[in-house]
């Protein structure tokens, strides 16, 4: 079952997505239109923060063509967290968050710590 998108990892993508590109707009035009629609799907049980994602593609147009990851940085806080993208069609499909310490991040960094 569809969930709201939560406001932490709302805020994630709009600074992630900040940038002045098509690609960049379309999307972030996308996630008041997006929902959760499942987690952490590697079935490690490990809990991290990741979030499959649905966007209502009635309500605004898929993102011009891009490549995979849409987008991706790393987090200052955690140090060694990434935190990537991922479409399907031109549509907000996945945001991921891995350590490159193997910990599970359980919840998403504040925007102001993103490496952008």
């Amino acid at each position: 079952m569809a969930e709201p998108l939560p406001p932490d990892a709302a805020a994630t993508l709009h600074a992630l997505l900040a940038g002045p590109g098509p690609v960049s707009g379309a999307l972030r035009a996308q996630i008041p239109h997006t929902r959760v629609t499942g987690r952490c799907g590697c079935g490690c049980g490990c809990g991290c923060a990741t979030l499959d994602l649905t966007v209502d593609r009635a309500a605004v147009p898929a993102a011009p063509a891009h490549g995979n990851p849409a987008v991706d940085d790393w987090c200052a806080v955690p140090d060694d967290a990434g935190v990537m993208v991922f479409t399907e069609d031109g549509y907000l499909s996945l945001l991921e968050i891995c350590s490159a310490s193997g910990e599970p991040v359980t919840t998403w960094p504040e925007p102001r710590f993103l490496k952008r």
